[in-house]
């Protein structure tokens, strides 16, 4: 599919830094002393699944638009479209672009020549509701969760919201579990041992589950709680501490699950990701605007 450059219309302003802190001493390993929220565009329809691009820029979905964006500090243009209605992207180990759609009830990837294919699309038959979140394991499979927020009014075909696991070397596609009201984001811990996945429906909390070494899951128990919204994106940054979207912005808790501090926003967050030029920056997709705040950490690595 072409990509294609249509300048957005937005605009720049600076946010004083808003944190609540909880937990002083760990704050301090998280951000600078002269931290502040930055609003980088806004004017946008519903925005989310942010991931930075080795090319050096920002892509993230506005869903409702039906298009994928692209940010750099020049501003924001359209990276393509339409979109399928895409949520949630990440990137593989080559770099190329994974995005759970919506529109198209598929996972489906972006290859270096520009073509977009399908990865996959049904389950056992039945077409998926509307994949949401994303995430690749260090050997390859690609994981991912399947709510009915993107349905639209079109039939539902799978009886259940699950979280999947898709092994594309062996054309393989399992359920790693079927008890969530509404799986959203997920993410690994450092050496991908174990796996964090949000619940944005009724529980409104985030789970973790050991990850075993056959690509199934163990038995999973509540990580943290979101008391503000709902968790929707999450990131696990290189010491284990996770980074979650919330309703009143975003919220970061230890690797034992206490909550150090929250990033006030004045919109709700919908997901959230680290790059930048040396990783550290954490970009903030919020309703209808963008949002970046320095650090001091960076994103957890692949095994």
């Amino acid at each position: 599919m072409k990509l294609t450059a249509l300048i957005c219309v937005i605009t720049f302003s600076a946010l004083a830094a808003d944190f609540e802190i909880k937990d002083p001493a760990q704050f301090k390993k998280l951000f600078p002393a002269d931290a502040k929220v930055e609003r980088l565009a806004t004017g946008l329809q519903f925005i989310e699944g942010p991931a930075w691009m080795p090319a050096g820029f920002l892509v993230f979905s506005d869903i409702p638009a039906n298009e994928l964006k692209k940010w750099t500090p020049a501003g924001v243009v359209t990276f393509r479209k339409p979109s399928n209605n895409a949520n949630g992207n990440t990137l593989d180990a080559q770099g190329r672009l994974l995005s759970a759609e919506h529109g198209g009830r598929r996972v489906s990837r972006l290859e270096k020549d520009g073509t977009l294919v399908t990865l996959v699309d049904n389950f056992e038959g039945k077409k998926f509701n509307s994949p949401n979140d994303v995430v690749v394991k260090s050997d390859g499979t690609i994981w991912f969760t399947d709510p009915a927020y993107g349905l639209e009014g079109r039939p539902k075909e799978v009886a259940g919201e699950f979280v999947y696991r898709y092994d594309e070397k062996k054309k393989s596609l399992t359920v790693v579990n079927k008890d969530f009201d509404k799986p959203n984001g997920l993410a690994f811990a450092p050496g991908e041992k174990k796996l964090y996945i949000a619940d944005s429906g009724k529980p409104r909390h985030i789970r973790v589950f050991p990850v075993n070494a056959d690509g199934t899951l163990g038995t999973g128990s509540v990580f943290a709680t979101i008391d503000k919204g709902g968790p929707d994106g999450i990131r696990v940054d290189a010491q284990g501490r996770v980074w979650s979207s919330s309703g009143d912005g975003a919220q970061v808790f230890a690797p034992d699950g206490h909550l150090i501090a929250r990033i006030l926003l004045p919109e709700a967050a919908a997901n959230l990701t680290f790059g930048g030029e040396k990783g550290t920056t954490l970009f903030l997709t919020a309703r209808k605007s963008l949002y970046k705040v320095e650090t001091k950490v960076t994103a957890a690595k692949r095994k």
